[in-house]
């Protein structure tokens, strides 16, 4: 009885062992698929397209956006390591400001630190994306990457992957078997006001070869199965000069009172 138990435990660690092996092996298969180096030592990407947003399904807002991304070489205690500047409309008068540990709001009015709410929204959903997960967090420690298996998603046949952090959470990520780009992820939480189970799903697809670097050009994201946010853009560059103090408050902006 004691060799059975013995046999079942030893047998249970070598699988363990075996998917996280195959997990590591699927990373960098996705790796290279997304452009190997170059895409490891991006520096920053440009988005412009349109971006649409949803309440409860329904569409709430319609906007033409161009979206700064720049990656950073180290993560600041509890931030992140990337600044974003997103502008909207034709005229580019209304942006958001993303900075390593904080956020903007900012109009013709003034500066105004976007809502802890939203900011807590925007950092959780930028460490459970993909693309930020292996550019920026793929040397974290802690961080576990677990083969789940192979399955068929919308008639494509994908590997899935568990990604979790020493803080124990999971992103599952589907990648297409042929092209080993993702295509899709989930990931949870509890909501800490409501205390409920919160979901949420991206899909990733349009992709194209921009500088060396495969990048998708349709985001979709849903939320609690409803539909949240979709982005659609009509150009994608990277390593690209950032426009001259893109990620700094406007001059002589007035900071206006942060909103409950």
């Amino acid at each position: 009885m004691k060799l059975l138990t013995v046999a079942l435990l030893f047998s249970c660690t070598l699988g363990a062992q075996t998917g996280t092996d195959k997990g590591k092996q699927l990373i960098d298969r996705a790796v290279a698929a997304l452009g190997g180096d170059r895409f490891l030592q991006m520096q920053n990407v440009v988005e412009s397209g349109r971006v649409y947003n949803f309440f409860h399904g329904e569409l709430s807002a319609l906007e033409i956006a161009k979206t700064y991304v720049e990656y950073l070489n180290t993560t600041p205690p509890g931030g992140l390591a990337v600044r974003e500047r997103e502008l909207f409309g034709k005229k580019q008068d209304y942006s958001l400001l993303f900075l390593p540990n904080q956020a903007w709001d900012i109009t013709y009015r003034g500066a105004r630190p976007i809502p802890d709410e939203n900011w807590e929204q925007y950092r959780r959903s930028t460490e459970n994306n993909i693309f930020y997960i292996l550019r920026a967090r793929h040397k974290e420690p802690g961080l576990q990457f677990d083969y789940v298996g192979t399955d068929v998603w919308l008639s494509t046949h994908v590997e899935i992957l568990d990604i979790t952090d020493a803080q124990d959470r999971t992103v599952r990520v589907y990648f297409d078997h042929n092209t080993m780009l993702p295509i899709r992820e989930t990931f949870s939480w509890i909501d800490p006001k409501t205390r409920y189970h919160d979901d949420e799903v991206i899909d990733f697809s349009k992709y194209r070869e921009v500088g060396g670097i495969m990048w998708p050009y349709t985001t979709h994201r849903e939320r609690n199965g409803y539909k949240v946010y979709e982005n659609y853009a009509d150009k994608i560059e990277v390593n690209q000069p950032m426009p001259p103090k893109i990620f700094e408050l406007p001059q002589g902006a007035k900071v206006l009172k942060k909103m409950d």
